[in-house]
């Protein structure tokens, strides 16, 4: 293992590229503050964007994808509640989903492998990764999977349902 870092090393730095950072381990405080604004960034929003399927006969083009998102607050070590509106199929209901949550510096990925989400069924995995005011990653659902992609936003309160 040893070598192959080296050998990796060397051809990085041989081929004149810097990489630095890599080896820094985060304090607590960095390590609070960056786990404060991934709540408060996906709290409150929707995730608004497109996804593709691998599936040859309709993956021609990317189709119209919207998560909304209440609250995100985390569980445990890695794992986080996300409190969100599913729409899939005839469901439309609140969910509270719990997934890991790892990340590569300051940047949270949502990593499942052959999950369970309740409501919704098995076989989910996922590979989506946060960052700035965007999302992307890979999906995957039994024989199924693709790429997500798209941008944060606030979500927007319909006050006229409230009054009724």
């Amino acid at each position: 293992m040893k070598k192959l870092a080296m050998l990796f090393g060397g051809l990085l730095l041989g081929n004149g590229w810097a990489v630095t950072g890599m080896a820094e381990v985060p304090t607590e405080a960095e390590i609070v503050a960056r786990e404060e604004a991934f709540s408060k960034s996906l709290s409150g929003c929707v995730l608004v964007g497109s996804f593709t399927t691998d599936k040859t006969e309709i993956k021609d083009t990317p189709k119209a994808e919207r998560y909304e998102i209440e609250s995100v607050t985390k569980a445990s070590e890695n794992l986080w509640i996300f409190m969100t509106r599913v729409k899939y199929g005839k469901l439309d209901t609140k969910l509270p989903i719990t997934v890991p949550v790892e990340w590569a510096g300051d940047t949270p990925i949502v990593t499942l492998t052959n999950a369970n989400l309740p409501g919704l069924g098995e076989g989910f995995s996922a590979r989506v990764l946060f960052y700035d005011s965007r999302y992307a990653g890979t999906w995957q659902h039994d024989a199924i999977g693709g790429h997500m992609f798209g941008k944060i936003e606030r979500a927007t309160v319909d006050k006229s349902s409230d009054s009724k």
